[in-house]
């Protein structure tokens, strides 16, 4: 009696100090789709974004390609990437700083055109 009530204390005790942590991956994304036809840029300014899989509640999600106008001039899109079991976001890139896209910016023919002037930089 007196071993298993020195057993239950010591796993009460143990129990008392583990942290249980719980994570969900999703893997790496599926392949790109294949976009056969490009549409024909909408003006001179205006730089082509290929489309990607981003994650969201738990799952891939596709965010087509689209013409967009850059943050600033100069800036260049940097694709987003999945590496070693790590998502990294997509983002404009350039001599004033990093700006991310924003998915809400997509109803916007003009998505990414100076949002860096109203939103955190990288």
């Amino acid at each position: 009696m007196k071993q298993l009530l020195i057993t239950l204390t010591l796993l009460t005790t143990a129990a008392a100090y583990a942290q249980v942590s719980v994570g969900i991956s999703i893997g790496a994304p599926p392949p790109p789709r294949v976009v056969k036809v490009r549409p024909g840029a909408p003006g001179p300014d205006y730089s082509w974004v290929d489309g990607y899989w981003y994650p969201e509640s738990g799952k891939y999600r596709w965010h087509e390609g689209y013409w967009t106008r850059p943050p600033y001039a100069g800036a260049r899109w940097v694709a987003p990437r999945h590496d070693g079991g790590k998502w990294f976001e997509g983002y404009w890139q350039g001599e004033h700083g990093n700006v991310r896209h924003e998915h809400e910016w997509d109803k916007s023919h003009e998505r990414d055109f100076h949002h860096d002037r109203d939103h955190d930089h990288r």
